[in-house]
């Protein structure tokens, strides 16, 4: 039998939402790789998508109350886990949103509650998160946030998530410097697009993933358990000397630098849909 790469391992995922979301293409990977998870939500109406979830793992999982838009829910989540297992071995940060309605149009046109709430939530929440898992972490642990690509290269409908993932990708970078001295790695992987509960959001959503699958290096997408699979890398000891990177996994999207020629026709299709040309 191969061996279980998270056996005996134990950690928190945040943001899990449904089994359409990435955060559980993670979950999966963990759990069938031997980890024992904590799965923490917001609320009680996201604490009835994720029992079910739950109920599908190996291990019973300890599910924890946290809004990381309130600081005291954010360490009390942390005490507990603490108070329950002593140690972690690993967090997952897949948290972040915006208003949906200010993804469109103008960047600029954000406004300053909106620009606030969306750094605090899809970054703050991710230094909050390190910082109380940091007492608890064991010794080569890990610590996961989720990105994308638009925190790189302006993409269409997603504005100021943009300015907060690049910010994200920044965090991660210097949490790395911070938590390398207790032996803990901090990185981030930048997913291709999904259609996840977040994706429902972004305008011309489906014209996205058309466009990446047609110009992408493996000419598709990727799937949710790619991706888990590959935070799997990073969070167990195949990563062990990784930190402070960004690691794509977008079947090789963002080394292009303009469409495929040989699908110039879809291409064209993806660009003119709805429109008369």
């Amino acid at each position: 039998m191969s061996k279980l790469l998270m056996e005996s391992k134990r950690g928190l995922i945040m943001g899990l939402a449904n089994d359409k979301s990435i955060a559980w293409g993670i979950a999966e990977a963990l759990n069938e790789h031997g980890a024992q998870l904590a799965i923490s939500y917001q609320n009680e109406a996201l604490e009835k998508r994720v029992k079910p979830l739950a109920a599908q793992l190996d291990k019973e999982p300890l599910l924890l109350k946290c809004d990381v838009s309130d600081s005291k829910s954010v360490e009390d989540c942390f005490a507990e886990l603490g108070k329950k297992w002593g140690k972690i071995d690993f967090l997952v940060h897949a948290i972040a949103f915006s208003d949906k309605d200010q993804l469109r149009g103008r960047t600029i046109d954000t406004t300053k509650d909106n620009f606030i709430m969306t750094m605090n939530i899809s970054c703050f929440s991710f230094l909050e998160a390190c910082k109380y898992a940091s007492p608890i972490m064991n010794e080569g642990g890990a610590i996961l946030a989720l990105t994308y690509m638009g925190s790189e290269r302006v993409l269409p409908n997603y504005n100021i998530m943009g300015v907060a993932k690049a910010a994200l990708e920044a965090s991660v970078r210097y949490a790395a410097m911070d938590l390398g001295e207790q032996g803990v790695r901090v990185n981030a992987l930048s997913s291709g697009p999904l259609k996840t509960l977040a994706a429902s959001g972004i305008g011309d959503f489906r014209k996205m993933l058309h466009w990446n699958a047609f110009n992408s290096a493996l000419e598709r997408n990727v799937t949710k358990e790619e991706v888990g699979m590959a935070a799997l890398g990073l969070l167990s000891d195949c990563g062990s000397c990784i930190s402070g990177e960004v690691v794509h996994a977008d079947c090789g999207y963002h080394i292009q630098g303009m469409l495929r020629m040989k699908h110039l026709r879809e291409n064209v299709e993806i660009l003119t849909e709805g429109q008369n040309v």
